[in-house]
């Protein structure tokens, strides 16, 4: 039996003819294991079972021959002669070539596959620290903006404070009132109907009327204003002193008449003290706030 070619042996493992031959032509006839290399780097090409273009000559597991050797062939000089064992071993030898060949290609496959895995948490990882870097730039700029209207709205509020005390200051000049925090109640008597059936029997127009104000705590503000002014001059003149209250939050304040009991709503607030029926002098009551 003749010992196997380089195109056989390659055919014997199991590959294709025509890829086979394609192989060792353009790996130059270097060998089995230059050819195996190129079928197992290009197995996966879309046209690695595409013939040759040229014609592929000796070139496809033979060695060439010169003229010269042509007759030598013929006379005797013959290639040695494999027995069965020789050519079993042959092909377990080029079987085993194969299997570490496609150890080695899975071996890089691995490391490829790990590395581009690592290349991938990476950027992963590239992309959470960024994204967290936008996250926090973002509060910082929102904390930024709530210190900011904070601070305006301080400020709002500071010259609201500013702008009564200049009133009440004004006022108390201008009509002699007392401008304390809780000023005590005039020493002298003034009229203070119960009821309306104790007013005086003939009106008078009165310039000032004077408001006595009981707080929830049991004590009271008392204070002087026009007859003209609003209502809400005295809701704010009691905001204003009525103290701090548990719990840091200050209400609105909701007048309520001690008699005939009323509530004076949003728009009473609007209203001159004359037109409700206070001047010249009145009691109000600062209703309690009822539990939540």
């Amino acid at each position: 039996m003749a010992e196997l070619t380089a195109l056989e042996s390659l055919i014997e493992m199991g590959f294709p003819r025509g890829r086979a031959e394609k192989a060792l032509a353009l790996t130059g006839n270097q060998g089995i294991e230059a050819a195996m290399d190129w079928l197992m780097e290009h197995e996966d090409d879309p046209d690695v079972d595409e013939p040759l273009a040229t014609p592929l000559g000796h070139v496809l597991g033979r060695e060439p021959t010169s003229p010269e050797q042509g007759t030598g062939s013929a006379a005797g000089e013959g290639k040695p002669i494999l027995s069965e064992e020789e050519r079993q071993e042959q092909t377990k030898r080029m079987l085993e070539l194969v299997a570490q060949k496609q150890r080695e290609r899975e071996e890089r496959e691995e490391r490829e596959a790990l590395e581009r895995e690592r290349q991938r948490r990476k950027q992963g990882q590239e992309l959470s620290a960024a994204r967290q870097r936008l996250q926090e730039d973002e509060m910082r700029r929102a904390a930024e903006e709530r210190r900011r209207e904070k601070a305006e709205e301080l400020a709002a509020r500071q010259r609201v404070r500013e702008k009564i005390e200049r009133d009440k200051a004004e006022r108390a000049k201008k009509y002699g009132g007392s401008v304390g925090s809780r000023p005590s109640p005039p020493t002298e008597p003034g009229p203070v109907p119960s009821s309306p059936s104790q007013e005086p029997p003939t009106k008078r127009e009165y310039d000032q009327c004077r408001i006595q104000v009981r707080l929830p705590d049991g004590t009271s503000l008392t204070q002087t204003f026009r007859a003209r002014e609003q209502l809400a001059a005295v809701r704010l003149y009691v905001e204003l002193h009525r103290g701090e209250e548990p719990g840091g939050g200050q209400d609105p304040v909701q007048l309520l008449s001690g008699f005939p009991r009323r509530a004076f709503s949003e728009a009473d607030m609007e209203r001159p003290l004359q037109e409700l029926g206070l001047v010249p002098s009145a009691v109000l009551i600062v209703a309690k706030k009822c539990p939540s």
